[in-house]
């Protein structure tokens, strides 16, 4: 019997297995991970980007595990040797309305504790000769990394202290008993004690096995990116985010340096027609009539209609998304918009229609569940992992 199994090969399986083991040296821990290696979903198609904590609402989970992430993220690259660039994020109002809007995101980041810096035309010429704007915030802590190779250390750090991976392993049914969690798959049934799921897009089928009926389910939300050419390596000396319009549920699209040097433009936001339909042709005619006959993703659908549409539009046309981008950086054309690759957002969606804002925990008795953790929960998942081994100390260890 194991102590703990943890599903989940991403970021915040192997944080939480990491400092699990850490913890509990003499526990015996198992990942399970359905791929073939980490990484290969949520946390292996994002932008990369360690977040400062601009946008969360002070005294949430999200910007609190965010400020400690940025931290902490910082500081395990560090131990580890693995290259990452504190280049700064800049905010970009390039209206009035979005520079009204951009108070409000003044006073949010000083409530989440941010430094920060007002840049009038001027100054914001001066720090990005390629952007046109009014106004500017400066957030020098934001950066960037490779999530993948981050995750990839935390795993070899597991193994190190003793822990098990099994890849290729996907999870089919989950039975909890009084004193242990039996655990199956297509090859084996296993026993655990105590069961940790971080599984992303599955979150809450893993919590539906459970026999649990969460009051929610998660939405897939491709966001497609563009990489400019290599001569267009310099645009930007760092990151450029517009001011986001607070009638819409995500950031919308903007410029990243990536830590290869490249600079990615994206995400925009559609609804993905497979949990996992990294392709605009990936379709799972199961997903889709489960989303289509939920009522909290009818609502959320019905309330964003429009631009919803828009977003589809811009999917299938280069112009469209060319626009948003050029908003800011005007000397962008259709032919430097290259192909990349897309991610896709596991997004919890509560059943009375409404985008669950943080982090959310689903637990029982004997497990623990991670339901939503969108961005910033790659910056985050340090502090995550940290908050379920607290969880663990305070729920579970008899």
């Amino acid at each position: 019997m194991w102590d703990f199994i943890i599903i989940g090969g991403g970021i915040l399986g192997m944080s939480t297995a990491m400092q699990l083991q850490q913890a509990y040296p003499d526990k015996r821990l198992l990942v399970l991970e359905k791929e073939q290696g980490p990484a290969q979903h949520q946390t292996g198609h994002n932008s990369g980007v360690i977040h400062a904590g601009v946008y969360y609402t002070p005294g949430s989970l999200k910007a609190r595990f965010c400020l400690e992430g940025n931290r902490a993220t910082r500081a395990f690259c560090d131990e580890h040797g693995i290259a990452y660039n504190i280049c700064g994020k800049l905010l970009v109002a390039t209206n009035e309305v979005e520079k009204q809007r951009m108070e409000a995101l003044w006073e949010r980041t000083a409530a989440n504790g941010l430094q920060r810096e007002w840049l009038e035309v001027g100054a914001l010429r001066e720090r990005e000769p390629n952007i046109t704007g009014v106004a500017g915030i400066f957030v020098p802590s934001s950066g960037i990394v490779d999530y993948a190779e981050v995750t990839r250390a935390m795993a070899a750090t597991f193994e190190r202290l003793g822990g098990s991976i099994r890849y290729g392993a996907e999870v089919t049914a989950l039975e909890e008993r009084r004193q242990e969690v039996v655990v199956s798959t297509a090859d084996e049934r296993l026993t655990s004690r105590y069961l940790v799921s971080c599984s992303g897009l599955m979150a809450d089928r893993v919590i539906r096995m459970l026999g649990q009926t969460p009051d929610f389910t998660i939405c897939p939300f491709r966001g497609e990116y563009y990489r400019l050419p290599e001569q267009h390596n310099q645009i930007v000396n760092h990151l450029i985010y517009p001011i986001p319009d607070p009638a819409m549920p995500f950031l919308g699209v903007h410029l990243t340096r990536m830590i290869d040097g490249s600079v990615t433009v994206g995400p925009n936001a559609v609804l993905a027609l497979k949990r996992e339909g990294y392709r605009k042709q990936d379709v799972s005619l199961g997903d889709m009539g489960r989303m289509l006959t939920h009522p909290g993703i009818l609502k959320v659908l019905g309330r964003h209609l429009r631009p919803g549409l828009v977003e589809m539009k811009n999917s299938l046309y280069k112009r469209g998304y060319l626009e948003l981008v050029r908003k800011y950086c005007p000397s962008l054309t259709a032919d430097d918009l290259l192909p990349y690759t897309a991610g896709v957002r596991a997004q919890a969606v509560s059943n009375d229609g409404k985008l669950v804002d943080d982090f959310l925990f689903v637990n029982t008795r004997r497990t623990l569940n991670v339901g939503n953790a969108p961005s910033p929960a790659a910056t985050s998942a340090l502090p995550i992992g940290a908050h379920i081994v607290q969880q663990v100390a305070d729920q579970l260890i008899e």
